[in-house]
């Protein structure tokens, strides 16, 4: 059985360009629904008769778009056996967190559960252990596509810091203050509900938090989305998505004395020949960090999109090369911002990691092309 779609996209050459992950909406037909949730679907192009492996979820189908493009239409074809799952997220057995691995290989580590480092917090000098707290909600390691590990959780000189997390060192709850970010007074823990997916284009954890107030209080509810896509030669894509709602009062966020730094907070590992980079044009913003990472032999780099449907957009850029650390700043400098019961805030990035030095700057906007249709034109 076979059905036709059309690929809505208006930039189907950027996507080619940087072999970027393209999402569907699949047409209702109960024939290709249960193929599809048994792992049997194929989209082939049909100006080129060339076979994507495809993946199923949540009514979208999805794939890695190939460096020789797409004609935009294509056929989606019921496969005689599932495709083989390349991408996996489970529970892992000694660290008890969740893994995303790709045929087996680290792609990156989610804390969703409490980690604590007794051994770490005895090396923290006296004025900093105030700090030195147990943390969960965040991504550490977060594996290089030779195997480095580009990120650092629990550093000394600011044991707070903790790889990828997503968190604000202003938050006002009843007219007090908390600090999400340097771990006083509102912390996240985990609910326990989560979902995993495997799949040949990519593997992804959902998982619910909680923010409590001086650890009892349930403030906030968080739901976080972290997808992992399958490896290609331009690199591989991480899309994060935070949805985040406000209980039963209004939850203020803002940045520290609201213009420096606060939002997506991204402690990387101490990097040899360390290279930042920053563009905002319009709507267009990126930036990234280059350099060998520890455990790798040549240089790499992660590159961070936010999407311009973020509230706003674009965010300003904070950088101290010296801690090894880079974001994209939320909400606006001099603002903050209000959480409100029922209107959850949303804030998606995607993160991109490559080998090699920096990119030319048709390739940054042909990811940053790739990223937008694809929220745009798909899922939210």
């Amino acid at each position: 059985m076979c059905k036709e779609i059309v690929v809505r996209y208006t930039d189907l050459a950027a996507c080619a360009r940087a072999e970027a992950p393209l999402c569907i909406e699949m047409p209702p037909d109960g024939s290709l629904q249960r193929a599809a949730e048994a792992g049997r679907l194929q989209l082939v192009d049909r100006r080129s008769g060339q076979t994507l492996e495809a993946q199923w979820l949540d009514g979208f189908v999805w794939a890695i778009t190939p460096p020789s493009g797409l004609s935009g239409r294509l056929t989606l074809r019921v496969s005689s056996a599932p495709t083989e799952v390349r991408l996996r997220a489970r529970r892992d057995r000694t660290t008890r967190q969740i893994l995303i691995e790709e045929d087996g290989r680290p792609v990156l580590q989610y804390n969703y559960w409490t980690v604590d480092r007794p051994d770490r917090h005895a090396q923290v000098s006296p004025e900093n252990r105030i700090y030195s707290r147990p943390r969960s909600n965040y991504i550490h390691p977060l594996t290089g596509l030779a195997g480095e590990v580009m990120t650092e959780d629990w550093p000394l000189d600011h044991p707070h810091h903790r790889g990828i997390y997503w968190a604000w060192p202003e938050v006002d709850y009843r007219g007090e203050r908390g600090d999400l970010h340097a771990l006083q007074r509102v912390f996240a823990y985990p609910t326990g509900r989560y979902r995993v997916t495997d799949g040949a284009v990519f593997a992804q954890v959902e998982a619910e938090s909680v923010w409590r107030w001086d650890n009892g209080e349930p403030i906030v509810l968080e739901w976080a989305r972290i997808r992992a896509y399958r490896r290609t030669g331009a690199g591989r894509c991480i899309d994060l998505a935070f949805f985040i709602t406000a209980l039963k009062e209004p939850v203020l966020l803002a940045r520290r004395g609201t213009n420096l730094y606060g939002g997506l907070n991204v402690r990387l590992s101490a990097i040899q020949n360390q290279k930042f980079v920053f563009h905002t044009e319009g709507k267009q913003a990126w930036a990234g960090a280059f350099g060998i990472f520890p455990g790798g032999q040549s240089a790499g780099g992660l590159l961070i999109f936010p999407h311009p449907q973020n509230p706003h957009h674009p965010p300003e850029w904070v950088q101290y090369p010296e801690l090894h650390w880079i974001q994209p700043t939320f909400p606006a400098s001099g603002v903050r911002y209000e959480l409100q019961p029922g209107r959850p805030l949303a804030l998606r990035y995607r993160l991109w990691i490559r080998q090699g030095s920096e990119p030319s700057p048709d390739l940054w906007q042909a990811q940053w092309q790739a990223y937008t249709m694809m929220e745009r034109g798909a899922e939210i």
